[in-house]
């Protein structure tokens, strides 16, 4: 068997609450931010079009898909309930790979002139193009008019540019830009040949294939069959904290999905679409949550050019593989020290989230003189290679390290604060007003991000403490508690870090 995941842009190039999906066509309530455990058997409403729909799927797959399952609305918009009480182990759905969807439906005329570096998800997209324009002649008719529209999609891309400048200080700012920019250059090389063919696409426009390429990219799962549209297996909702997953079974070739605990009839059925964080959820499914377990932080360092061992340092990382080359949601490439920070759960611990290698390229930014630097290079040398991974001899330098960690993250925390602060007057609570659903999305994004930065800051400088404090101080066996205070200066950095 082959775990599916919904496939993200993000988590490759950067770092999804429980999730619930898109709220289709047939349903106009704006999805709110809530936590779907919170959905109750009397919270369903069974949607009329249920057996219709499975019907139509039955007959296309040739096969029970489920009769465990029932296609409803929640506050949520769009859910599966179940229709029977579900035992944990329990298959409770299965969709052969007759019945699904994947860039292999378009026909081959048209794909012998699509360009071959064009991504999946916009051969995918092209596919949808071609069953919407077919209208109700199209085999996939009943599925193609239950995805939602443009306008009840809230993925990143379709946000205004006042919309966007409420979440500037993440990463996802520029993720978002640069995933515009590329959808833009995919239609640009798609649109020709599209053209050739207006009775299979119609007139088609860049926020034609813009919505279809979104509703790949928030659907579509990544199986043994490549990206694939998975009707009625996309109505699950998702739950980060769920260990339900989509499985592929090659040599029965039928994706299924098998229920991590019991349910009762009428509640909410669940899945896991990956291990996802806001910013992805925003980018690639357009929604958030309140608290998201997964969330990350991007952070960028970078030697000052003016450092007087600007050109050795350089040439040290790079032979031990730095600078490192991220990838952009555009595919471009972007050289620069990108470091994934996670939520650090104890202020006491390991510093668990906070990369080795984040550490390490401190401690090379710190040095001071070529006898440090050339100290480094020995060391990897006479160890397993990795550069600065071990503590630095001098506590003094140590600390210095680690404070160029904290000087750049409090800087992202106050951006975030003042962000957030800005925020924090508007009413966020109609579900029903597009502007207000994505301010609370705004808030969670910048909220989450804000709690990590804040978890490493409080490891960091904890860490900074126990480095220079003795552990046990004692006045006449008696514990004594005191306070100092250091100034750090470096090259374009001035930190004072106040430890008590």
């Amino acid at each position: 068997m082959r775990v599916g995941v919904r496939i993200a842009r993000l988590s490759t190039s950067l770092f999804r609450y429980p999730h619930f999906p898109l709220v289709s066509s047939t349903s106009r309530r704006f999805r709110c931010n809530l936590s779907p455990s919170a959905a109750s058997p009397e919270d369903c409403e069974l949607n009329e079009e249920s057996d219709e729909f499975l019907r139509w799927l039955r007959q296309k797959a040739g096969s029970e898909i489920s009769s465990a399952l029932s296609v409803g609305n929640s506050i949520y918009g769009r859910s599966l309930f179940a229709s029977k009480n579900i035992k944990s182990g329990e298959c409770i759905l299965k969709v052969p790979y007759i019945a699904q969807i994947t860039s292999e439906n378009i026909s081959g005329e048209i794909k012998l002139l699509l360009p071959r570096d064009i991504e999946n998800v916009s051969r995918l997209a092209v596919v949808l193009l071609a069953e919407k324009k077919h209208g109700e002649y199209s085999g996939w008719a009943t599925y193609v008019n239950s995805l939602p529209s443009v306008d009840e999609m809230h993925n990143a891309i379709f946000w205004s540019k006042d919309e966007l400048e409420m979440v500037q200080e993440s990463a996802i700012y520029q993720e978002t830009i640069n995933l515009q920019a590329h959808i833009k250059k995919e239609y640009s090389v798609l649109g020709p040949v599209l053209k050739q063919f207006p009775y299979v696409f119609g007139d088609v426009h860049l926020m034609d294939f813009m919505h279809a390429y979104a509703l790949v990219t928030s659907r579509a799962w990544d199986t043994s069959k490549g990206v694939s549209l998975i009707p009625f297996a996309d109505f699950l909702n998702h739950d980060g904290t769920c260990d339900a997953v989509l499985l592929s079974d090659v040599h029965n070739e039928i994706s299924e999905v098998i229920a991590d605990r019991d349910y009762a009839v009428g509640e909410q059925v669940m899945i896991r679409y990956g291990k996802f964080s806001n910013a992805t959820l925003l980018l690639d499914f357009g929604f958030t949550l309140p608290y998201n377990k997964y969330d990350q932080v991007q952070l960028l360092l970078d030697i000052p050019s003016h450092d007087p061992l600007y050109g050795m340092k350089s040439e040290i990382l790079k032979k031990h593989c730095w600078p490192r080359t991220t990838t952009n949601a555009d595919k471009s490439n972007t050289t620069g020290n990108s470091f994934i920070v996670k939520e650090v759960k104890s202020a006491n611990g390991k510093g668990k989230g906070i990369p080795q290698a984040l550490r390490a390229f401190a401690r090379v930014l710190s040095a001071t003189s070529v006898e440090e630097l050339q100290s480094l290079v020995t060391e990897a040398t006479e160890n397993d290679g990795r550069l600065a991974r071990r503590p630095l001899k001098s506590n003094e330098r140590e600390i210095q390290a680690h404070h160029i960690l904290c000087s750049r993250l409090l800087h992202m925390i106050h951006g975030h604060d003042v962000a957030l602060k800005e925020l924090k007057f508007v009413d966020a609570f109609d579900c029903n007003n597009q502007q207000s659903l994505r301010t609370r999305m705004a808030k969670d994004l910048l909220n989450g991000e804000l709690r990590v930065m804040k978890s490493a800051y409080a490891w960091l400088t904890n860490y900074c403490t126990s480095l220079s404090v003795p552990k046990e101080v004692s006045l006449h066996g008696k514990e004594f508690s005191y306070k100092l205070f250091f100034l750090f200066s470096f090259p374009d950095i001035y930190f004072i870090l106040r430890v008590a």
